[in-house]
């Protein structure tokens, strides 16, 4: 990568259709695990005026009533003012669910079956998976994704003060960081499109988005010369799914790394963690953390891959751009001494079996100071320190 460029990373709000489809599904997830931690889940939603389609394959003992879920999960992001379309309680849900597919299960789960490999759990299906990790800021992830999800909760948080009575919950924010010699200058432009009633002038949501987020919320350090742009198109009164479709795992790179890391192509929400998609991204995450928190390197990606029902990663790989202060190949060695990519392994170190993933759904899976989400810790430094040496 050239050392003097420009790098833009996009967030999303909670009211973003895509985003309401995301939490939807982890509501269900959730409430899935919350009766039963063995239940098996892949939830998909699709969001349209008024109407949510929840669908997929759930394999659990909780007893479930997917329309008032999905409800809550709407009401809770913030859609039940008396002229929204799409509303809390006028919605009509319809559910498509049946149980997980039986060859599926017998891959998944942690017993011998005819044609199998190993009678150990395997992974849910094939795929490859990514972790990230760098220096610039204390979450260690990239600066422009990170810069782009503080102005979007800030956003959400004023809203659902009441304090300012025109926003409404479907909304954007955009961050350009200008790089040179490898390191953040300077932010070129800050976006923001938020919806808001027709009552309000573009003005006034413009020095509000400036004086009251972005110049609030983002290094004052970092703003010169910035090209603000506030609902550039003038008017968003129309949003959410009365304004556009949504549905559940569009927004990937929104909820990993800006486009900064590298994405496997595996969505998160609505996954139990029996699905390496969601799990071995966050073990990914987990992994490339504490190799940067441990001073092995300034900036670190891990790729691993699995088959369907084989428990053991067909192959695991960690690159650090030229950052390491030993070669890639003994962080690697390393990693795969403090580390078991196992799936029955990632859910045990990492705690995964449950309620915890309506935490991850807005404003990105990492980079968030939460205790429950175990993936955030930096607790294996010491242990990859003393195993690469």
């Amino acid at each position: 990568m050239s050392k003097h460029f420009i790098f833009s990373s996009e967030s999303v709000g909670e009211g973003h259709p895509d985003k309401v489809c995301d939490t939807i599904s982890d509501y269900v997830l959730d409430a899935c695990l919350a009766q039963d931690r063995r239940s098996r889940v892949a939830c998909e939603c699709f969001a349209k005026s008024n109407l949510v389609v929840v669908g997929g394959e759930i394999t659990t003992r909780a007893q479930l009533d997917f329309a008032a879920i999905a409800r809550q999960a709407i009401r809770d992001i913030g859609y039940v003012n008396d002229d929204d379309v799409f509303h809390a309680d006028r919605v009509f849900v319809n559910c498509y669910v049946t149980r997980q597919s039986p060859d599926i299960s017998q891959g998944v789960d942690a017993r011998a079956a005819k044609g199998k490999k190993k009678a150990e759990q395997g992974a849910g299906d094939q795929g490859l998976m990514f972790g990230y990790a760098c220096n610039e800021t204390e979450e260690l992830m990239p600066m422009p994704i990170m810069f782009a999800h503080r102005l979007g909760r800030e956003l959400t948080r004023i809203r659902k003060t009441g304090k300012v009575p025109w926003l409404r919950p479907d909304a954007k924010s955009q961050v350009s960081v200008e790089y040179a010699d490898g390191k953040p200058v300077r932010i070129a432009s800050a976006v923001i499109s938020t919806q808001h009633t027709p009552d309000v002038e573009h003005a006034e949501i413009e020095e509000f988005c400036i004086e009251q987020i972005i110049k609030k919320v983002l290094p004052k350090a970092l703003l010169k010369d910035t090209l603000y742009l506030i609902n550039p198109t003038g008017r968003f009164v129309t949003g959410g799914p009365q304004g556009d479709s949504g549905l559940t795992g569009r927004k990937i790179i929104v909820d990993t790394y800006g486009g900064w890391g590298r994405h496997g192509g595996g969505a998160f929400s609505g996954k139990d963690p029996s699905k390496v998609d969601r799990s071995a991204a966050y073990m990914g995450r987990y992994v490339a953390k504490n190799i940067v928190a441990a001073g092995l390197a300034t900036h670190a990606e891990i790729q691993f891959a699995y088959a369907i029902g084989y428990p053991d990663p067909v192959s695991v790989y960690v690159d650090t751009f030229g950052t390491g202060v030993v070669p890639d190949e003994r962080i690697t060695q390393a990693v795969g001494r403090v580390f078991s990519f196992k799936p029955a392994d990632i859910i045990k170190q990492l705690n995964l079996l449950r309620p915890i993933y309506t935490k991850t759904t807005n404003y990105g899976h990492f980079g968030k100071n939460d205790s429950d989400l175990t993936w955030e810790r930096t607790d294996k430094v010491a242990a990859l320190r003393k195993a690469v040496k």
